[in-house]
């Protein structure tokens, strides 16, 4: 007869806790290592600027991003210094999550066993790590990754208080005010952290649990912490409001491209942190309502992208509080025989090489397999439409701009100009303190900055390969534009891209047929080919 198979031995807690500390510092570590060798991305600029300018509120996003990064940039640190700021709160919002993952194992066991507990914190960090949008949040400091930080915190605090019946203390009620205020300085889809707070609140003491004079005084708290926002947006017609408003409802509803933002939560988040769902349906109530961190944010986001307006990372701090309780799952599953190991032995080989693939896509700028535009940077050539390289917009801004100064010195020009938003912050970031201005026919951030090119005024316009466009002339336009220089980008031999310098006279505003035709855009060069002369030998009108 044969002998029964003996259960699968769950690790102790000690050496699991152990390895999952030096994942963890091993991450930190490559993070640190990773943000000394890429440039800065088009939103970190614009969010480092905030540190540069500093102010209550700004157009686009709260200050918070900002006001962390002034220190260092009034002391003039380097990149790689800025950098360890989102790589501390990452390493903070993981181990937050790792912690919420032991409590929660802990509450779905009759027995409490510290190393199932274990095996969940490091089965959710596991998750965590192997998403490879979240390397990007941790190398870059965006609004996102401070929401990532606070929704892990407010969860944190409110499965402490679900595990204490319900009972807020005083010090808990300010701690939430506190929480709740600083996540509005940071994102306003921070608001999505109220919900489902009331609602695990109220799921085990009811109203009478709200009527505490503390819960009035945590209102108070998060009110003021928020106030800048408010206040700034009061003093300039609510315009973050509005633009947000319109920025996430996005365009006309379609059900593909809802299906397309799913598909893509998918490659960028990972299957692994997908188990949250087995783990959420275990749970016994009221801790399944800490689910609604999760479910709120991500149904809505989701709905939204109906519009095409979803961007893969909004989701991000969604994913965190979701982290527990597919590591509660996995952990399960890890003990369920051969076959499920197997599994998750395949998802994490091939997670960890997406993660991989994608790092080494940021150092090498995509090169060689996505290696720029294929046309050399040659005198008296007409550019053609470059192949898509997201990747190589993260090298050569820096050359760029301090070109741009030399160039704007010699000429006797007092500004910048690009044809389009997102080309201004990395040249604005890194050609400092020289005013950059946005010719594009939209009001933005740059506009508080750096105001309106005035008429009649001469400029140095920067031109970038990957999103080109063509010097606008004429009436109305510049009355002449001069190309100076060509600077070719390039990255382990293969050529990224290219920017293009003019010294440009007589600005009379933005060309109203570009404006009308491009939907209030600037048209791209590769639309205007045919109207537009050959672009002239460097020194030639």
């Amino acid at each position: 007869m044969d002998r029964p198979t003996p259960a699968r031995a769950i690790p102790r807690p000690e050496p699991t806790l152990h390895r999952t500390r030096w994942w963890l510092v091993a991450a930190f570590a490559l993070h640190a290592v990773l943000g000394g060798l890429v440039g800065l991305s088009v939103d970190e600029a614009h969010y480092a600027l905030y540190a540069q300018h500093l102010a209550w509120s700004y157009f686009d996003h709260p200050p918070l991003v900002g006001w962390l990064q002034w220190p260092l940039v009034a002391l003039q640190a380097p990149e790689a210094l800025l950098r360890l700021l989102p790589g501390v709160l990452w390493l903070a919002t993981v181990w937050l999550a790792h912690g919420i993952a032991l409590r929660l194992q802990g509450l779905t066991r009759t027995v409490p066993d510290a190393g199932a507990a274990a095996h969940a914190g490091l089965w959710t960090v596991v998750a965590l790590l192997l998403a490879p949008v979240l390397h990007l949040l941790a190398i870059g400091l965006l609004p996102d990754t401070l929401l990532m930080f606070f929704t892990a915190a407010v969860m944190a605090l409110t499965q402490r208080i679900l595990g204490q019946g319900g009972a807020v203390t005083a010090r808990q009620w300010l701690a939430l005010g506190l929480l709740l205020g600083l996540a509005g300085l940071s994102k306003y889809t921070a608001v999505f952290l109220v919900p489902p707070l009331l609602w695990c609140l109220l799921a085990v003491r009811g109203w009478t649990g709200l009527r505490s004079p503390w819960a009035a005084v945590s209102l108070l708290l998060a009110l003021a912490v928020v106030s800048p926002v408010l206040v700034w947006n009061a003093q300039n017609q609510w315009v973050s409001f509005a633009y947000q408003a319109g920025h996430g409802a996005g365009g006309a509803w379609q059900w593909d491209h809802v299906l397309r933002y799913v598909l893509l939560q998918l490659l960028t988040y990972g299957p692994l942190l997908w188990w949250g769902w087995a783990g959420w349906l275990r749970s016994a109530p009221p801790v399944r309502r800490l689910g609604g961190f999760f479910a709120l944010p991500w149904v809505v986001l989701v709905a939204l992208s109906g519009g095409g307006s979803g961007l893969p990372h909004w989701t991000a701090p969604a994913w965190v509080a979701f982290a527990p309780f597919a590591g509660v799952s996995l952990a399960r599953a890890w003990d369920q025989g051969a076959g499920q190991r197997a599994l998750l032995r395949a998802l994490v080989a091939l997670q960890a090489a997406g993660c991989a693939a994608l790092l080494a896509l940021m150092v090498s700028g995509g090169a060689p397999w996505l290696a720029g535009d294929p046309v050399a940077p040659l005198a008296g050539t007409v550019p053609t439409t470059p192949s898509p390289n997201p990747f190589a917009d993260l090298h050569g801004w820096d050359v760029a701009a301090a070109r741009a100064q030399q160039l704007a010195k010699a000429r006797g020009l007092t500004s910048a100009a690009v044809q389009n938003w997102t080309l201004a912050s990395r040249l604005a970031w890194y050609a400092r303190p020289l005013p950059v201005h946005v010719l594009q026919d939209r009001f933005d951030q740059f506009d508080f900055w750096a105001g309106k090119l005035p008429a009649g005024a001469s400029t140095l316009l920067v031109d970038w390969s990957q999103l080109p466009y063509a010097p606008p002339l004429g009436t109305p336009g510049f009355a002449r534009c001069e190309r100076l220089d060509t600077l070719a980008v390039q990255r382990f031999g293969h050529h990224l891209a290219r920017f293009d310098f003019y010294a440009c006279t007589g600005w009379s505003g933005m060309p109203s047929s570009q404006s009308q035709q491009q939907g209030q855009h600037p048209a791209p060069l590769q639309s205007q080919q045919q109207a537009q002369p050959p672009r002239a030998a460097p020194g030639a009108p």
